[in-house]
């Protein structure tokens, strides 16, 4: 296991931990009767509900793990937004060629998810734009080639 940070905005922070608690207080709970369940129905060689059961407690317990983890070693993005510099917790807005621009926030990799707008600062497009300012050219190698973008933007 990694010692490395775990950057999380106070947002993502509040989730993983809801998350948490979630999984403790009641997955746990219900897992635990699925599987009471499951043992009752006797034999336990070739029970499928059994086996799932099984699985899925350890995919709890196993998730449990890595938010203890995630948890103990995060700090927390705390953004200047005076910064001229693209750095985590900065939200970046880049156009490529002629096509609109897109906004992007650099966050962790705990909380990316590019469908909302959230890239992780270890992603290809991540890495480029830290340290970047408004009007720098980045480019990032894609399995199509590779790809430019000007910064229009950073808050």
């Amino acid at each position: 296991m990694s010692n490395q940070a775990v950057y999380l905005t106070a947002e993502g922070l509040k989730k993983l931990e809801e998350e948490l608690e979630h999984l403790r207080n009641v997955r746990r709970q219900e897992v635990a009767i699925r599987l009471r369940e499951a043992m009752e129905d006797g034999e336990l060689i070739d029970n499928a509900e059994y086996e799932a059961a099984k699985n899925e407690q350890a995919f709890v317990e196993g998730r449990i793990l890595e938010l203890d983890r995630m948890l103990s070693q995060a700090q927390i993005i705390e953004h200047n937004s005076k910064s001229d510099q693209v750095e985590i917790g900065a939200t970046v807005v880049i156009k490529e060629g002629n096509r609109k621009p897109e906004t992007y926030t650099i966050v962790g990799a705990a909380e990316a998810n590019p469908k909302q707008g959230l890239i992780s600062n270890e992603s290809p497009l991540g890495r480029a734009l830290l340290g970047k300012k408004v009007d720098d050219l980045v480019e990032v190698q894609a399995p199509d080639g590779t790809l430019k973008f000007r910064i229009v933007k950073i808050k």
